[in-house]
């Protein structure tokens, strides 16, 4: 069924071009800025990774950093066939606790549990979203006129009420009476040794570092899909990326089509064409972002047939 949606989504974007566009676009397309978007992409892949890998060392697990880089490509790899990122994501928390479980520095009873390994990784996750979400409402901010004047204004005050919402879950944190109803909800849940991570990711004064990294992050994977637009001689105004890409970052999240191909080139048509974009020359960056996007990830296949090998 998502291969299904995935298909008709882009069948429905095929009919938007203009095939003459693409014919005297191809020949032109600039390698350089591919290759620029590549790199973009390698370094939002490679950050994400390291900083899951922070997180992950915090709560006990023992490997090193690469080790978790490396378990992060392959994740995305993953990804790039399925529907959600659930997949990757269960791939890298599974990973880490094996690798983690087969420690002989480690004992049993010291060992962190599974569902740790998994909670890290949501961890990763909600701190990514948060850097997505207020990427997107300062596009809003400064793009949000080409919808309503209002709007450009409402993205502002989101900005802010995130920013303030980062701090009062910091605040959380440290503040008694709710630090051990966190606490003792992790213990519920098994997840032992799972408020020392959350105070890594949340908690003061590491929140401060933590929510702008998480913010150039998605800067980094904005720039790559400008790096696209840039091979195909196309030149999309800053605010329209600041809303696309957040945008479209949230919708692939939805499990109704394959790593958001269909979903990605039909909503950038839509919004990047209320800046009167050529709508041909979008689809065309679109597919060339993702192709790219799967050539990043490639290197976590060296990964995955080790693994295969060793088993």
């Amino acid at each position: 069924m998502r291969v299904l949606i995935s298909f008709l989504l882009l069948a429905r974007a095929f009919t938007l071009i203009d095939w003459e566009n693409i014919e005297k676009a191809l020949p032109t397309i600039q390698l350089e800025w591919l290759l620029l978007t590549l790199l973009f992409l390698w370094l939002s892949n490679a950050t994400s990774g390291l900083r899951w890998g922070k997180i992950m060392q915090v709560g006990g697990f023992i490997s090193p950093l690469i080790e978790y880089v490396r378990w992060y490509f392959s994740g995305g790899l993953i990804n790039q066939g399925l529907p959600t990122t659930f997949g990757g994501d269960s791939y890298r928390a599974i990973s880490a606790y094996n690798h983690s479980n087969r420690n002989p520095s480690i004992s049993p009873e010291q060992a962190p549990n599974l569902k740790l390994s998994f909670y890290n990784v949501a961890l990763d996750r909600s701190l990514g979203f948060a850097g997505n979400s207020i990427l997107g409402a300062i596009g809003l901010g400064l793009g949000g006129y080409i919808f309503n004047d209002w709007l450009g204004t409402t993205g502002w005050i989101l900005c802010i009420l995130m920013i303030i919402g980062t701090g009062l879950i910091s605040l959380l944190l440290h503040l008694q009476f709710s630090k051990q109803i966190i606490q003792n909800t992790l213990l519920k849940l098994d997840i032992h040794n799972g408020f020392q991570p959350t105070i890594y990711a949340w908690g003061w004064p590491n929140v401060i570092f933590q929510i702008p990294v998480a913010v150039f992050i998605h800067f980094l994977t904005l720039a790559a899909y400008w790096g696209c637009l840039k091979a195909c001689h196309v030149d999309a105004p800053i605010e329209s990326l600041l809303i696309g890409i957040p945008a479209i970052s949230i919708l692939m999240i939805l499990p109704i089509s394959i790593s958001g191909w269909g979903i990605r080139e039909t909503s950038l048509v839509s919004i990047l064409g209320l800046w009167h974009l050529d709508t041909s020359l979008v689809i065309l960056s679109s597919l060339l972002y993702g192709l790219i996007t799967l050539i990043t990830f490639l290197p976590g296949l060296l990964r995955l047939l080790v693994k295969k090998n060793s088993t």
